[in-house]
């Protein structure tokens, strides 16, 4: 697959469809490599109209990794002591806009789920002249009081890496299990292909913690979102147990016209029986803008 150089980093990305079409970008979560945007969600956007774009975020999967950089103090930095942190959303959002001036976009659609959708948001705020549209999935403001994780759900997020591939492996797929769509399971055989492909393809934990540190160094985007006049799409899951969906309904109400779009049923991923009707509202809300 092919690199961008941007910002002094190399981006690992792919493309659907044609470039002659409009660029949709979408942003991957924490710790998420770019193929958690399965091939045929992406197909289904570029059969849509849209040249599509998916990307490794920094420190994730086959991009940059950022090793050289101290460990983030994670206990600090809730405590309200930044400075460890090693980088922040702003960061990650300037990220984008460097792919998009190596792929030659002058505006794009973008498409975020959770970091991602903080991300994106960010975008929003400090780039808005280079988006098309946005479309924040299952994320939330960085508001503390909205978007809460279920305990059990923080206990996955915060456990210490595995020690081996077979370990690993199980793991990644009690974890698909634990944030999963009880309205739409998914069968044991995807969840086990996923957690095999994404170990295989990249395992990098530490470059997880430091994006960690980002989101919980930069704080609440509230204000600043009520200021941002991007056209905007809100999804996320009413059983979403990692970001509650008042964190979804918390970003809707903050950008001023946003819509929202709420799926019973789903959890904290993008279930293959919701694909058609989640890229339908994609490709509805971009051609709209």
């Amino acid at each position: 697959m092919p690199r961008a150089r941007v910002n002094g980093l190399e981006l690992e990305y792919d493309t659907f469809g044609s470039p002659a079409d409009p660029p949709l970008v979408l942003v991957m979560g924490l710790g998420a490599q770019m193929v958690t945007w399965e091939v045929g969600f992406c197909e289904l956007l570029a059969e849509g109209g849209f040249h599509v774009v998916r990307f490794d975020n920094r420190d994730i999967g086959l991009s940059s990794y950022l090793d050289d950089l101290p460990a983030p103090d994670l206990a600090a930095l809730a405590a309200g002591d930044l400075t460890s942190a090693p980088y922040l959303l702003s960061d990650l959002a300037a990220d984008i806009t460097g792919l998009f001036d190596a792929l030659g976009f002058g505006r794009a659609h973008v498409v975020g789920a959770s970091m991602g959708g903080m991300i994106v948001q960010q975008l929003a705020i400090d780039s808005p002249e280079r988006l098309l549209s946005l479309t924040s999935i299952m994320s939330t403001t960085g508001d503390p009081s909205v978007g809460h994780p279920e305990p059990a759900a923080l206990a996955g997020l915060t456990r210490p890496p595995a020690a081996t591939r077979e370990q690993a492996i199980e793991d990644g797929i009690a974890w698909f299990k634990l944030v999963g769509s009880p309205g739409h399971p998914s069968d044991e055989a995807f969840l086990r292909m996923k957690a095999t492909r994404n170990y295989d393809r990249a395992n990098h934990p530490e470059g997880a913690l430091r994006q960690a540190a980002a989101v919980v160094a930069s704080g609440d985007r509230t204000a600043k979102l009520r200021d941002v006049h991007v056209p905007t799409l809100v999804i996320h899951g009413e059983s979403d147990p990692l970001i509650n969906v008042s964190g979804g309904k918390a970003t809707a109400e903050a950008i001023p016209d946003a819509e929202l779009l709420l799926f019973p049923g789903m959890g904290h991923e993008l279930p293959r029986q919701l694909w058609p009707a989640i890229a339908d509202a994609i490709i509805a809300h971009a051609r709209k803008a």
